[in-house]
């Protein structure tokens, strides 16, 4: 596993740990949190574990808690990775908890990901997308460089619910 550290201005981004369980459960149990994400919310620690164990088998994507240094706490996670739908891009999401938004810390955590990425892998372009009520994510990405290119369906990963995304996109480092 890679264990990367990014830190920011405000923030240090490092691998998430089941020992993160009961820091994660307060954005992952929380239903306003989990509206527009592909996870339902989490109403279990033990299936919380599972996922956080899951973070550490590998994979294409690279998780980061993200950790205020103010006071140490555990307010967010994100990960980036090689895009499996768009060749030669590189997507990344975010999610934070609730009483830290309209902070600027996914704007800064988004970028920090994105540079990390550029520096240490080369990648150029970069995709995400959000479920489209959620206005607050586009900016975020706007804010990251991306801009807007199609509207596509966004579902929960157990499939209980679907609606319309928004697809961001841009090359960043030419």
């Amino acid at each position: 596993m890679r264990d990367y550290v990014i830190e920011t201005e405000r923030l240090i981004l490092r691998p998430l740990t089941v020992e993160d369980c009961d820091a994660v459960f307060e954005w992952a149990g929380d239903a306003d949190v989990a509206r527009y994400m592909v996870y339902t919310v989490y109403t279990s620690r033990d299936k919380l574990k599972e996922w956080l164990r899951s973070l550490r088998e590998g994979g294409t994507e690279i998780s980061f808690g993200f950790e205020r240094k103010t006071d140490r706490k555990l307010i967010g996670s994100g990960g980036i990775g090689p895009d499996a739908r768009k060749n030669g891009f590189w997507g990344f999401g975010y999610n934070l908890r609730k009483d830290c938004w309209g902070e600027g810390y996914a704007t800064e955590a988004a970028k920090a990901m994105i540079r990390f990425a550029n520096e240490r892998f080369g990648a150029k372009s970069f995709c995400s997308s959000h479920a489209e009520p959620n206005k607050s994510s586009g900016r975020v990405m706007e804010k990251c460089g991306l801009h807007f290119v199609a509207y596509g369906e966004f579902s929960k990963l157990d499939g209980s619910c679907r609606m319309r995304s928004m697809e961001y996109e841009g090359e960043l480092f030419p």
